[in-house]
């Protein structure tokens, strides 16, 4: 069902972190995770359990993430437009699987979604959403931003919500890089939401 080097718990390369192993601080972000009510989608069995082998960057990391993802003032919509961007700009299934849901819970459409999704073409889009989608495509995909799209970026947001915009996105990209590297796979029974590279 999975390749050799997962681990069946974590779905990872790396065991579920174990709270005995931990100092306080990280058996109260085990714990956070642990808990269905603690905030976090997925838990100790995705990227808050990766990082946690590391629990001094898992709590400081921690803070960052909930800065960005609840209290920098993107709004659920934006935030969520954002994140899936990234995930699909890095063909990130993971990430993708554990935020499509949420991006439906924060009013994106489905439209929208199968948008970023199949890589499809912007026009009739409302300004704020085109703007996330090719900032995230010309940031992951062309490694470039045209002077243009930061311009409407810019005049879209401001300065302090892009610079936030653009930090939760490379936030998402380190996630990805992680669960990339760790080779986190889906649920044994979750189809692949992405097309195929």
């Amino acid at each position: 069902m999975y390749p050799e080097d997962i681990d069946p718990m974590s779905g990872c390369r790396l065991p579920l972190p174990r709270r005995e192993e931990l100092d306080d601080a990280g058996q109260r972000i085990f714990d956070s995770l642990a808990d269905p009510k603690g905030g976090t989608i997925r838990g100790l069995r995705g990227p808050g359990g990766i990082v946690l082998h590391s629990p001094e960057l898992s709590r400081r990391a921690r803070p960052l993430n909930r800065y960005l993802r609840h209290e920098a003032g993107l709004g659920g919509r934006v935030r969520e437009l954002a994140i899936l961007t990234t995930a699909r700009e890095l063909d990130s299934q993971f990430e993708w699987a554990a935020h499509e849901l949420q991006a439906v819970a924060e009013g994106v459409s489905q439209e929208i979604i199968d948008i970023i999704k199949h890589r499809k073409n912007l026009s009739g889009l409302n300004e704020a959403a085109a703007i996330v989608i090719e900032l995230g495509r010309m940031i992951f995909g062309a490694r470039r931003v045209t002077s243009a799209i930061f311009a409407r970026a810019l005049q879209q947001f401001g300065r302090r919500a892009l610079v936030d915009l653009v930090a939760l996105m490379g936030n998402y990209a380190g996630i990805a890089a992680l669960l990339i590297a760790f080779d986190m796979q889906l649920d044994p029974d979750q189809p692949p939401p992405l097309p195929p590279l």
